[in-house]
């Protein structure tokens, strides 16, 4: 019995023994990797399983781009003095090029299963990285990334794509752009608390932007802390930002709580320039803070002669800036019609959507019905562009979708002809409005379009709907006018987007000549006469510096309506023709 037990647990113990020695296999310690058979070897991964989302984000896609507004789950990623080639079998066609050492903008990336990514990156000894070593990644800009189909070629930023061969879906081209930024400060602490101040980049006149205690600073604090000339902002046209320096203050400047004075405190040495970010707070002294708000933007060339300036202003002493819904725009010359230019303002109410739409739209719908050679050729015999500008208002106002918002639209035609001589004629809708001045002559360009108006009136009287005596507003606008406002325009018909078109003004090479064009910010508080008399008293003062005339005489009629407490919106464009003559902008046939 005893030896029957024996036998039964020796049994069950080479059992379990043989059942140990099969699970965990113990000669895998005692036989080299390569005797391994094929299964037993650890599975490799294949690279259709490798997720695109843990790669570093692409280097060449189709959407490249840069200024759009949009937002993107990966930020832009530059990378430099590399040779990138991208290998894909499946869906993409072969792309391989050169990246050269000016940076460039990284894209979208999307990889799908059974796609492989190769990178071949050409050694750098200098840059020989050791086990342990962080690895250092490249600079991320907060440039947001268009949704366009090309590579752009910016001589602002000096970006370039160096292909080694053709590429259909990848092409480089100049970019004629001019990036432009809008400076506002406004103080928001402090015995100033509600001053405003605003600069535009290209107003090189009257920069820099200077902060103190006693005039002629442009943002005057009366605060004791603050030092007669405490600080200043300019522009930087090489890094294209907006810079802070302490003018050797006696209190200190601080950007967001950091000091950023001179070193040794008091010495009455001036600070090395500090860069400025949208939404930065500078504190002059203990209590004077004031908010830094920054927009960019991109215009094209402002040819010589041509001033242009905006304030948001306030809606009453002390009180916040308004919001910007004033839209200027500038295209001189007019893209494949280089005899034309045109200049012109949107004021937007409801929103700036509106503004910004029309600002694009109008002079794109101007230039194409002028690319018709028997159109163009009609307004350079007949020297009238009547039948053009409507046609271009009808045009806008039909692509518009805007239900409820809506802008005025003045626009202001200039073209040579085959004679060289110089006309105008301008376009409008709403109360932006328009004047010329030629030989000392004035000669108003638009026509007032608000309700109160003898005009509006009149028509409205036609139309079998007068206005009562106490009625200064449809549906709460002041204006009857305008592009836009479809669900208004439904609602009551003597709303209307049929724009008054004045007459063609000849300016000859032996007059003199300007225009000024503004939003009703201007003319709310000064009258027409008004503003040629003190645009013809600055153009006597003024030097041989023709850009910096029109610039300064510009911002000169703003200080006007800012003194004279306008509560709206201000756009200013001032042409001079005399200098408009000499600029290579419009080819003159």
């Amino acid at each position: 019995m005893a030896a029957g037990l024996a036998g039964v647990f020796i049994l069950m113990f080479l059992f379990l023994l043989l059942l140990f020695i099969l699970v965990c296999r113990p000669w895998r310690f005692f036989l080299s990797p390569s005797s391994l058979s094929p299964s037993l070897s650890s599975p490799r991964r294949p690279a259709s399983a490798v997720k695109a989302d843990n790669l570093v984000r692409p280097l060449l896609s189709d959407n490249v781009d840069g200024n759009s507004g949009q937002s993107y789950d990966m930020p832009e990623i530059f990378l430099e003095a590399s040779r990138i080639q991208i290998d894909e079998h499946n869906t993409w066609p072969e792309r391989q090029g050169l990246v050269s050492q000016e940076q460039v903008q990284s894209t979208d990336f999307c990889a799908s299963q059974g796609d492989s990514l190769v990178l071949d990156v050409s050694y750098d000894a200098s840059q020989d990285i050791e086990v342990g070593q962080t690895l250092k990644r490249s600079v991320t800009s907060s440039s947001p990334i268009d949704d366009q189909k090309h590579i752009r070629e910016d001589s602002n930023y000096d970006i370039r794509i160096i292909s080694e061969k053709p590429r259909s879906p990848v092409s480089a081209f100049t970019d004629k752009k001019i990036l432009r930024s809008s400076l506002t400060l406004e103080v928001i602490a402090g015995p100033s608390r509600g001053l405003c101040c605003s600069r535009e980049s290209a107003s090189t006149s009257v920069l820099p932007l200077t902060l103190g205690r006693v005039s002629p600073s442009d943002l005057l604090l009366k605060d004791s802390e603050v030092s007669g000339k405490h600080a200043n902002i300019n522009w930087n046209v090489n890094s294209l930002k907006w810079e802070l320096v302490d003018m050797g203050s006696l209190n200190g400047t601080y950007l967001n709580s950091l000091a950023i004075h001179h070193p040794d405190y008091g010495s009455r040495n001036r600070s090395e320039p500090v860069q400025l970010a949208d939404g930065d707070i500078i504190t002059l002294g203990t209590s004077s803070k004031i908010s830094v708000k920054l927009s960019q933007y991109f215009e094209h060339h402002i040819p010589c002669g041509v001033g242009m300036v905006c304030d948001p202003m306030s809606a009453r002493r002390g009180a916040k800036v308004l919001p910007m819904e004033d839209i200027s725009f500038c295209q001189c010359p007019l893209p494949g019609v280089e005899q034309f230019g045109i200049f012109g303002i949107c004021d937007g109410h409801g929103g700036a959507g509106a503004a910004k739409a029309a600002s694009q739209m109008l002079p794109d719908n101007v230039a194409s019905i002028l690319s018709c050679p028997e159109r163009r050729s009609n307004v350079l015999s007949l020297c009238d562009a009547s039948d053009i500008l409507r046609d271009a208002y009808a045009r806008t106002e039909a692509d518009m979708s805007h239900e409820y918002e809506g802008c005025t639209a003045t626009l202001l035609l200039i073209w040579f002809d085959n004679n060289r001589e110089l006309f105008a004629q301008c376009a409008n809708l709403g109360d932006s409005a328009c004047v010329m001045n030629v030989n000392g002559k004035l000669i108003p360009m638009t026509e007032d379009h608000r309700v109160t108006s003898t005009t509006e009136r009149a028509r409205f009287a036609k139309l079998g709907k007068p206005l009562k005596e106490s009625e200064t507003r449809l549906c709460g606008l002041n204006i009857s006018r305008m592009l836009g406002d479809k669900f208004l325009k439904e609602q009551d018909d003597r709303f209307s987007s049929e724009p008054y078109i004045s007459q063609v003004v000849p300016i000859e090479n032996s007059c003199t000549g300007f225009a000024l064009i503004a939003s009703d910010g201007l003319w709310d508080v000064i009258s027409m006469k008004k503003a040629v008399q003190l645009v013809l008293q600055m153009k006597q003062k003024s030097n041989n510096d023709v850009q910096n005339s029109a610039d300064t005489i510009a911002n000169k009629v703003l200080s006007e309506a800012r003194t004279l407490r306008t509560k709206d919106n201000t756009s200013i464009i001032f042409l001079d023709f005399d200098a408009l003559r000499t600029d290579s902008c419009i080819t003159k046939a």
